[in-house]
């Protein structure tokens, strides 16, 4: 590694404009994608309301227009910030409640719009440039290009776009990934200089805190904790040193502060195992594999083809035989100190997700929005290779590496320009319809919108009250009793019911039901004229 030498001039202003660019993205357009059906739920922690109290409140049987949702989405009087971390607790533990006490706060001063919600993110994304810096300095212990290029690889990943422009905790997540591990190769390379001991402690206090704020952004920052655990205990070999004394007592601290919540979690588990219920559903393995391959090029390069079209197929190959070969490369000419911390970072928190789906099937590992830490691992991975292959080898293999540079920066830029100007993209997942839906019910004259709370439909019909007309009136059912349809409503349509009650409606109504929308997720149905 110590042939590696500083970042030219030209890369430099290169990474500058990258950074530019990024940045511009991560803030245009904020509300123009569906606000989708989690990050209502966002919005309803921060109102302060449950779920249930909704239930209660709206889903009456009564008809209603779309102005009854913003209650239940903007803070307001009745609900202080103990009931937004209750409401957690009680409804949402798999939530801790970091994020949601902050994104209340930027509510308060900045407003609830769509736009001033996600902005929240926007910001918060900008920290993730710091912190990739840093722990590209501490982890790479001489002048390396490798910090540019990872900030680059961050700035125009689309990836890193789709979750800097959503209203949920996941971007502060990894944030947070970022600066724990840099605080704790920091107080790692401090111990090894003998230090005086109100300054270990100090480094060590940093990186405890830095773990409990990442424990209190998501629950999943378990995983990260042990593959830190992992790295240091296999970097002393697995002998009891001051180093790895240190690290447990700075683990344990950091985790005696998120104690609270984990009480919190264990009194409600019950909910916690219904809110994470979801993540059994059962894949064919072709499906399942097909998904991670296409998860990893998304890193780079998304154009939301799904897998339907056969580039996608090409495009997963090509970041496939990237990804592996940077970390072959990174294991290969790097010292065990370096390659060790990025493949326990990508590997220790994703295979608890990925294990369990392939042994008794679910769909854990495909919510990427969980394997953040290893998408971090995986850039500075790639980051690292393109460094090393820009300034070694031939004046051919140069050129050869500074073409596969460029084209991925080109690729993460058309992905983020492509991204920012779309109405929905696959991070929207159960609401990706959405869109074309409203434009459905909009169209349609005198229209009523009827809906249950049953699975994905309570979200599903606050997401799309921000995208229907004032005109579009809703009937919310309560307890499965079907209501009766007022008079002067043309167009009445049915948001994913399910086959008993399509039944019973058709039964009361003496009416079929024509589908107007489907998708892998839920219909769309409209009630014919008796």
């Amino acid at each position: 590694m110590r042939h590696l030498k500083l970042a030219p001039n030209w890369l430099r202003f290169l990474i500058i404009v990258v950074l530019v660019v990024g940045v511009f993205f991560r803030f245009l357009n904020l509300d123009g994608k569906v606000y989708w059906h989690d990050e209502t739920f966002t919005s309803l922690r921060i109102s302060g309301y449950t779920a249930a109290e909704v239930k209660q409140q709206i889903f009456n049987n009564h008809v209603i227009t779309r102005e009854a949702f913003a209650k239940f989405q903007r803070p307001n009087p009745e609900k202080g910030l103990s009931d937004t971390i209750k409401s957690l607790a009680i409804e949402d533990p798999q939530h801790p409640p970091l994020y949601y006490i902050i994104a209340r706060f930027w509510v308060q001063i900045f407003g609830n719009s769509v736009t001033a919600i996600r902005s929240l993110s926007a910001f918060l994304s900008l920290l993730v440039f710091p912190c990739v810096y840093w722990l590209c300095r501490e982890l790479f212990t001489v002048p390396l290009s490798v910090p540019y290029l990872a900030i680059a690889l961050m700035a125009i990943s689309p990836l890193h776009l789709a979750y800097a422009q959503e209203a949920r905790e996941y971007i502060l997540w990894a944030v947070t990934v970022l600066l724990s591990s840099a605080s704790l190769l920091r107080a790692m390379r401090l111990e090894s200089k003998r230090q005086l001991d109100s300054e270990r402690i100090l480094t060590w206090g940093i990186y405890a805190a830095t773990l409990a704020l990442s424990l209190y952004t998501f629950l999943l920052s378990g995983f990260v904790a042990v593959a830190h655990g992992i790295y240091v205990t296999a970097i002393k070999k697995h002998r009891w040193t001051k180093t790895v004394k240190a690290y447990f007592l700075a683990s344990l601290a950091a985790f005696l502060a998120f104690t609270p919540w984990l009480i919190v979690l264990l009194v409600n588990f019950s909910q916690f195992r219904i809110a994470t219920a979801w993540t059994a559903m059962k894949l064919p393995l072709v499906t399942l594999i097909q998904s991670w391959l296409m998860q990893n090029s998304r890193i780079f390069f998304d154009l939301d083809f799904g897998f339907e079209n056969p580039l996608s197929y090409l495009i997963t190959l090509i970041f496939l035989i990237l990804v592996g070969y940077s970390i072959y490369f990174l294991y290969r000419t790097t010292h065990p100190k370096v390659w060790l911390f990025i493949v326990t970072l990508i590997a220790v928190p994703a295979l608890p997700l990925m294990l369990p789906d392939l042994i008794f099937g679910g769909v854990r590992s495909l919510a990427e929005r969980y394997l953040m830490p290893s998408y971090l691992g995986i850039q500075l991975a790639v980051a690292y290779l393109l460094a090393n292959h820009l300034y070694n080898g031939s004046l051919l293999r140069r050129r050869i590496w500074e073409t596969i540079m460029v084209l991925m920066i080109i690729g993460g830029v058309v992905s983020c320009g492509v991204s920012s100007q779309a109405e929905t993209w696959w991070s929207k997942n159960i609401s990706y319809g959405n869109p074309q839906v409203a434009r459905i019910i909009n169209q349609a004259d005198s229209p009523l919108l009827m809906s249950d709370a049953s699975e994905i439909n309570y979200g599903n019909v606050f997401s799309l009250s921000y995208l229907l007309q004032p005109k579009v009136r809703f009937l919310l059912i309560k307890d499965k009793n079907i209501p009766k349809i007022p008079q002067g409503f043309s167009n009445v349509f049915l948001l994913n019911p399910s086959p008993k009650l399509r039944k019973e409606i058709e039964k009361k109504y003496k009416s079929k039901e024509s589908v107007v929308y489907q998708d892998n997720h839920y219909s769309v149905f409209k009630l014919a004229k008796p």
